[in-house]
Parts: structure tokens; sequence; C-alpha cells
């Protein structure tokens, strides 16, 4: 089993990693860790310097669990909630989880929702942690 968690090191990621590894050991499964910048001139170097630094502590929390796991920093020029679901395609994921922000029903018709695009683009099963 495949199991992709979009992260981005804030807020609920502890969370996303702990319910990842018990899902990554009750299904013998793989986790694949992925933030996904924008790029294209729009992304500073800080923020990729500070996704990397992101990635490697995520990385480091299933090592430690024996975990197998992965980490992609994605930057190809597409919003994060489309990135994701292109790149669980390719990677063949069984299962996503992505943390979700409690943001107003106005907040998210303006700005849209990574967690929104997601759970309806996937091609399999999106667990929302809040």
């Amino acid at each position: 089993m495949k199991i992709l968690v979009g992260y981005n090191g804030v807020n609920v990621g502890k969370d996303l990693l702990k319910i990842a590894v018990e899902h990554a050991m009750a299904f013998k499964g793989e986790v694949l860790i992925v933030t996904s910048l924008i790029g294209g001139g729009k992304t500073e170097l800080k923020k990729v310097q500070n996704a990397e630094k992101n990635l490697i502590k995520g990385k480091k929390y299933f090592d430690e669990k024996g975990v197998p796991c992965k980490t992609h920093l994605l930057i190809r020029g597409l919003e994060a909630g489309e990135d994701i679901v292109h790149f669980a395609k390719e990677k063949g994921i069984d299962e996503i989880i992505i943390g979700v922000k409690s943001r107003s029903k106005v907040g998210k018709l303006l700005f849209g929702s990574t967690a929104q695009a997601v759970i309806l683009g996937a091609g399999c099963p999106v667990l929302t942690v809040k």
C-alpha cells in the first residue's frame, strides 16, 4: 500500500505523520511525504529551503518508527491540490492523508482549498485531518 502525506510541516503536521505511521504499519505500506510549491519564479528560495528541512524532519519521524518513507518536493508550476492529485496518479497512490484548515465559506470560495482540490480530484480515498 502506498500512502501519500501532503505535508508542509506546520499545524496538523504531527497528527498527519502519526496517522500515516499507523496506516503504514497496519497495511504494511510505504509512505511518500509530499510538499508542493508553485515554482516558476513565484517561490522564494527561503520557502524551498524550509520545505526541504520540513521533509527531512518528517522522514526522520518515519525512520524512527521503522516505516519505509520517501520525500518529494514538487515544484512543477501547479497549484498544490492539483499537483498532489497528479503526483498521486503518477505514483499509483492508494491513500492520501492531508490536513485541512478551518476557513470561512467565503474564504474557501475566494481562495479555494488545497484539501478540497485533492478530495474532488483524487482517484483514491482521502483522509483529512483538522
